[in-house]
């Protein structure tokens, strides 16, 4: 297989809910060691997106292809055996697990024969430390760690680890960064670029566009279901990117609207709608 041909590609891709349509028209690509960027403001249609690529929706339109060859999931474990992994917000961990369980929930390595299987804890957390440190994340040193007691970044980091662990070739991660601080979404930024590094293919949906602009290598911008603008790193700044993103009316046309309003309204700001 050519490198040059991607992973995950979609081409027209539409869906509908009844008369209601949610996506239009969708066509990317993303490529093994690259980050697609997928930019848009709430209610975009991102989550819907996300659901598709990952197996839960079947497009009502439109193809998916694998490395060149056109696929259909059956549903989300069948997108997880062909290598798509999706990551969500809140890394999709479990508080009161501790980390070794966490990491292999539903695939526990087991010791012993026949009946007497038991769950085998040493082995692993033996396999999810080193797992997660592999990534840069020292701090986690104990597999017997409650899951509860880890920083936002380093959950995000604990699920990146197992997807990778399990064969993920496509990463998708559904704004990883939004609900963190700025030191933990450092950590989650450090840990996208490794996972580029590695060879995936990560496709990083996020309203942040500074998180964007520090990992991402190819940008879509998504409005109302739609590809509003398709870009390559550098080809557009950070005010561009965020002009498209509230649908083409500028920010500096936003804040002079907002300082009118305000100096002829003796320094109070526009009430809420």
């Amino acid at each position: 297989m050519s490198d040059n041909v991607p992973i995950l590609e979609l081409q027209n891709v539409d869906k509908s809910f009844g008369p209601i349509d949610v996506l239009h028209d969708i066509s990317l690509k993303v490529r093994a060691g690259e980050v697609l960027c997928l930019l848009g403001d709430n209610g975009a249609g991102k989550s819907t997106l996300i659901k598709t690529l990952a197996g839960v929706h079947k497009p009502t339109r439109g193809t998916i292809l694998m490395d060149g060859n056109p696929v259909e999931f059956s549903g989300p474990r069948d997108a997880q055996e062909k290598g798509i992994s999706a990551v969500h917000q809140f890394g999709g961990t479990f508080p009161l697990m501790s980390i070794g369980r966490s990491f292999f929930v539903g695939v526990e390595p087991t010791k012993g024969w026949g009946l007497f299987k038991v769950y085998d804890r040493r082995k692993a957390n033996e396999i999810a430390v080193k797992a997660v440190q592999d990534f840069g994340i020292t701090r986690i040193d104990d597999g017997d760690r409650l899951v509860g007691g880890l920083s936002g970044g380093e959950r995000q980091s604990l699920a990146i680890a197992r997807a990778v662990h399990f064969g993920a070739r496509v990463l998708i991660l559904d704004e990883p960064t939004a609900a963190l601080g700025v030191k933990q979404a450092a950590h989650v930024l450090r840990i996208v670029n490794e996972a580029k590094r590695r060879g995936l293919a990560v496709i990083f949906i996020t309203h942040q566009v500074m998180h964007a602009m520090a990992v991402g290598d190819h940008f879509a911008v998504l409005i109302r279901g739609a590809i509003a603008a398709d870009f390559r790193r550098g080809e557009k700044t950070r005010e561009e990117i965020t002009d498209l993103m509230a649908g083409g009316e500028t920010m500096a046309d936003l804040e002079a609207q907002i300082d009118t309003y305000i100096a002829s309204h003796e320094s109070h700001s526009p009430p809420a709608e």
